[in-house]
């Protein structure tokens, strides 16, 4: 018991460090001076500026830094829904960011950040998007059962299992309608 206490601290750090990166990306999408470009008036235009960048990237050399495929999704169907793709990163990384600061979703919301992050990776970013995607992972496969020890998702999902009848047995599933059905013949 002791050690899922300490090892707790230890990811809730590490989830904690995720989460502040997460929310203060999304944070400045959404409320900071930046605001206009990605949901505001000119929505749209900082993710066609950063794609497009991306595709000129995919035409460098013999071994350019965006793959074809990728470059393909951007010009095909990303830019041309860019305010959407807009509303979608900057709420993303702010919703990702909220529940991993509380440990809500968690699992899900690892998955959305490393989804994300391998987006940006994929259009040539090369900020902090790998180290990111690391911690993600370790989060998510390795310390499953601990990035929630402390948090939100330690005392949801149990109720959630329980009121979907999750993880019971098939005979235990079937067990209650059973016995409303044979009471009721």
């Amino acid at each position: 018991m002791g050690n899922k206490r300490v090892m707790g601290f230890v990811w809730l750090a590490v989830r904690l460090w995720l989460g502040y990166q997460w929310v203060t990306a999304g944070f400045e999408k959404v409320f900071g001076a930046g605001r206009s470009a990605w949901v505001g008036e000119k929505a749209g235009v900082a993710v066609t500026g950063f794609l497009k960048g991306a595709v000129a990237k995919a035409a460098e050399g013999d071994h350019p830094e965006v793959h074809g495929w990728y470059a393909s999704f951007a010009t095909h169907v990303a830019i041309p829904n860019a305010t959407v793709f807009s509303h979608l990163v900057a709420y993303g990384e702010l919703l990702v960011g909220i529940a991993l600061l509380l440990g809500v979703v968690t699992q899900f919301a690892l998955v959305m950040g490393i989804l994300m992050n391998y987006s940006y990776v994929a259009a040539g970013s090369s900020s902090s998007n790998p180290e990111m995607i690391i911690v993600a992972l370790v989060l998510l496969l390795g310390a499953r059962e601990l990035v929630s020890y402390y948090g939100v998702d330690r005392w949801l999902m149990p109720w959630l299992k329980a009121k979907l009848g999750l993880g019971r047995t098939p005979a235990q599933a079937l067990a209650p309608h059973t016995a409303r059905g044979a009471g009721a013949a």
